[in-house]
């Protein structure tokens, strides 16, 4: 019998990893992903010995618990962030560590890296409703059932459906579609490149005329308070940036959410990460992550 007990812990400590990436997706941040599997965690060992029994599915159920779970602090989300300073962005994750590159990385070793934890891809979610998300991200990423994403929101098996391809319709209309990864590659070069010698021209002429840069200090570190739009503008602000760095601030290219992007670091510790989007030969999208609480993982 206590094998059975022993065999039973580690397939339900076995579902970690796949809560973690579930929670990840739909919150955007790895702080809140880790506190939403604890809670369902504890509410798992918080049944009695019988209702557990009863549990066929112990994936499923912890499934459920944390896709609430997230749905909640989803709900909360725009009041919390109404009172944080200036904007908000998902986190980061140094995904080059994945190759074994920096192995003391904790995250790495548990967020599956594929197009659903993109910056581009995450950005957009933002923008959907917190169900839309939570039904997005488990049937499009996870490829769960109808019928247990519709007990995870609420709503019937048929209003889930409507609910995920409602969340499609978004996501296709709202995102544009990502560059090539040589191409992806090329523009990130070439940004460094004019970024490292100032040259304006250079950095406009990459730049979208549509362009938007995003920079995200959480209140925590100097950083543009509203959104910088325009290839002027953003390339005249990004050399601004640069020109009033220190001495001892470097521009590493690095991965970022699965696609090149950069660290800036200073004193051998990551200050800012730089995550672009790319389609059709220009940069579109630059998202600059300065705050703090979103880089522990690139500072282990």
């Amino acid at each position: 019998m206590p094998h059975v007990e022993t065999d039973e812990l580690r397939d339900v400590l076995g579902e970690r990893r796949r809560l973690m990436n579930l929670a990840f997706r739909m919150l955007g941040s790895w702080n809140d992903a880790e506190d939403v599997v604890q809670q369902a965690y504890e509410r798992w060992y918080r049944l009695d010995d019988e209702a557990r029994a009863a549990i066929e599915r112990p994936g499923a159920w912890l499934t459920t618990a944390a896709s609430r779970l997230c749905l909640t602090l989803l709900d909360s989300a725009p009041a919390r962030r109404e009172r944080s300073v200036g904007e908000w962005l998902p986190e980061p994750v140094p995904t080059d560590a994945a190759a074994g590159s920096s192995p003391a990385i904790d995250p790495l070793d548990r967020v599956a890296l594929d197009d659903s934890v993109s910056m581009a891809l995450l950005v957009v979610l933002e923008s959907l409703t917190p169900a839309e998300r939570v039904a997005f991200v488990l049937h499009e990423v996870f490829a769960v059932p109808f019928a247990e994403i519709a007990e995870a929101v609420g709503r019937s098996p048929a209003a889930t459906r409507q609910l995920a391809a409602s969340a499609r319709r978004h996501v296709r209309e709202l995102r544009r579609r990502p560059a090539p990864v040589s191409e992806h590659e090329r523009l990130v070069r070439a940004f460094r490149a004019a970024c490292e010698h100032g040259d304006l021209e250079q950095l406009i002429s990459i730049l979208d005329p549509d362009v938007v840069s995003v920079s995200d200090g959480g209140g925590r570190v100097r950083a543009a308070l509203r959104p910088v739009v325009g290839a002027d503008n953003v390339a005249r602000f990004l050399l601004g940036v640069i020109a009033k760095a220190g001495p001892g601030v470097a521009i590493e290219q690095r991965e970022v959410n699965g696609a090149a992007g950069f660290a800036v670091t200073e004193g051998g510790r990551v200050i800012g990460v730089v995550a672009l989007g790319t389609a059709e030969a220009r940069i579109h999208d630059v998202w600059i992550v300065l705050n703090p609480d979103k880089l522990h993982a690139w500072n282990r």
